[in-house]
């Protein structure tokens, strides 16, 4: 069951193939601040074909980038500016706990934890089942209103 499909997503970021890395949201609770989305990976990404190709394995920026894109969904909606940029300005505490491999589901969990007129920061946590991947904080930006 689906909050938010592809079509929607892509009215709220404005990513597209091959760097949209968000294929459903689930849960989108804009009184807590919270969203949850998913990451469907088949062997066919384009960053599994060179990385690595006898052991194909997400990169962490890209998972980072996943949450980044799901967070941006989410500020849109609680800031009413669809199809905008939340340029990243920070990423701290990311780590990396487990591979994220084709066949995988990345599950990703972003609670924001400060909200200003132009400044957000989130905890954001991605999951391979019940196994957490990666999470990072990660803060953004939105130019001059």
């Amino acid at each position: 069951m689906s909050v938010m499909d592809v079509n929607e997503i892509l009215g709220m970021l404005p990513h597209r193939y091959p760097f949209m890395l968000v294929d459903r949201i689930v849960d989108l609770d804009t009184e807590n601040q919270r969203i949850t989305g998913y990451k469907n990976l088949t062997f066919n990404e384009p960053f599994f074909q060179g990385h690595f190709p006898d052991e194909p394995i997400m990169p962490g920026v890209m998972q980072l980038e996943a949450m980044a894109q799901i967070a941006g969904i989410l500020l849109n909606k609680l800031k009413g500016r669809g199809g905008q940029i939340a340029y990243f300005m920070a990423i701290d505490k990311a780590k990396f706990r487990r591979k994220v491999v084709p066949g995988d589901t990345l599950r990703m969990e972003i609670q924001i934890t400060r909200m200003r007129a132009r400044m957000s920061t989130v905890a954001a946590k991605a999951y391979v089942g019940d196994d957490l991947a990666s999470q990072a904080e990660l803060m953004f930006g939105y130019g001059a209103e």
